[in-house]
C-alpha cells in the first residue's frame, strides 16, 4: 500500500497540471482525457487509502491479541515465581543441612527443625496460592 501511494501521488499532482493549466505541446480538446485519467488516479488515491486504513486496522488488532496472549503468559509466570519465591528463600536460608552437621546444632539440625521447614515450605506457597486466588 505504501508502495503504490508513493507511485501515485507525484503522478497525481503532474496529472493535475496537464489537465488545469495552458500548456502548449498540449491541445485544449486533450485536456478533458487528462482530466479524465486525474480522476480515475484520485479514485485510486482514494481506494489506496482507505485500504492502508483497514491494513492498518488489522494490523493494530493483530498487536493486540498478540499483546493479550503475552499478558496472560507473563500472569502464569507471574504467580509460578510468587508461589516458588519464598521456598527458594526458606531453602537458601537453611541451606537444607538437616542430617549431617559439621558441629552440635541440634536445634537447627534436629527432627523438630526439619518438620518446622517442611511446614513452611508446605503451607507458605498455598497460603500465597489463596491470597492470589482472592485477590483475582
Amino acid at each position: 500500500m505504501l508502495h503504490l501511494r508513493r507511485i501515485i501521488a507525484p503522478q497525481r499532482e503532474v496529472l493535475n497540471k496537464l489537465a488545469r493549466d495552458d500548456y502548449a505541446v498540449i491541445d485544449a480538446s486533450a485536456r478533458v482525457f487528462f482530466r479524465d485519467v486525474y480522476d480515475h488516479l484520485v479514485r485510486l488515491h482514494d481506494i489506496n487509502e482507505s485500504m492502508r486504513d483497514l491494513v492498518g486496522g488489522a494490523l493494530d488488532t493483530y498487536l493486540s491479541v498478540v499483546s493479550n496472549r503475552m499478558n496472560e503468559v507473563m500472569k502464569t509466570l507471574t504467580i509460578v515465581t510468587t508461589l516458588f519465591m519464598p521456598l527458594s528463600f526458606v531453602a537458601g536460608f537453611f541451606g537444607m543441612n538437616f542430617f549431617q552437621a559439621i558441629a552440635p546444632l541440634d536445634v537447627w539440625t534436629g527432627k523438630s527443625a526439619f518438620l518446622l521447614a517442611m511446614a513452611v515450605m508446605t503451607l507458605l506457597p498455598a497460603s500465597m496460592y489463596l491470597w492470589i486466588r482472592r485477590r483475582g
